[in-house]
């Protein structure tokens, strides 16, 4: 059970508007941009900052920042984050060999030492105490440029506040990701948790 309920999507005009917009993006509105519309000041930054921070601005594709997202979520432990960044990251192109070895990334030959390098540092940045050191700060220097780093940091940062949101409101999982969630992520031990 949730901590705090959602809003229902038609509750007025502009938790409707809200609704619409992730409707086409995820093919559902999240429960929680549905709970933070409680306080809809709170939603509407979020939203900005979620819109900046998964702008295309060059060679950081919509999916990739989504698989950052993912295997952020992933270090954090949210079985709800999980499900909507593997479903977001299959909505916005990646490759199925990607979703499918996501976590044999390090070997895997569908990633690049690019891709690689800044899932490592998701890993790194997501970990409590944060594990980036010189050696990986060095990696990320001879792939992205430093206008990228802060793209990837963004995405990583982003999901931190999400992880921590949805695992805390024990946000309920909607159907659509929660079909996500199963058919990429239930082989490797997912499940909803206490996403009921």
């Amino acid at each position: 059970m949730p901590l705090v309920n959602p809003l229902h999507p038609d509750s007025n005009p502009e938790v409707k508007k809200l609704a619409e917009f992730f409707n086409e993006t995820l093919g559902f509105c999240p429960n929680s941009v549905l709970t933070m519309m409680r306080r809809p000041h709170l939603a509407k930054a979020f939203i900005n900052l979620n819109m900046a921070v998964m702008e295309n601005h060059g060679r950081i594709t919509s999916a990739l920042k989504r698989l950052i997202a993912y295997v952020s979520s992933n270090v954090t432990g949210c079985r709800y984050c999980q499900a909507h960044t593997i479903r977001a990251a299959e909505r916005y192109g990646a490759e199925q060999e990607q979703l499918d070895n996501v976590w044999e990334y390090k070997t895997h030959p569908s990633f690049s030492d690019a891709e690689r390098v800044a899932l490592d540092f998701a890993v790194a940045a997501s970990t409590v105490p944060n594990g980036v050191d010189e050696e990986l700060q060095a990696r990320l220097h001879e792939y992205w440029t430093e206008d990228e780093i802060v793209e990837i940091l963004g995405v990583i940062a982003l999901f931190g506040y999400l992880n921590r949101w949805n695992d805390s409101m024990a946000t309920t999982l909607e159907e659509g990701a929660e079909a996500s969630g199963l058919a990429l992520l239930a082989g490797h031990g997912w499940e909803r948790g206490k996403h009921q």
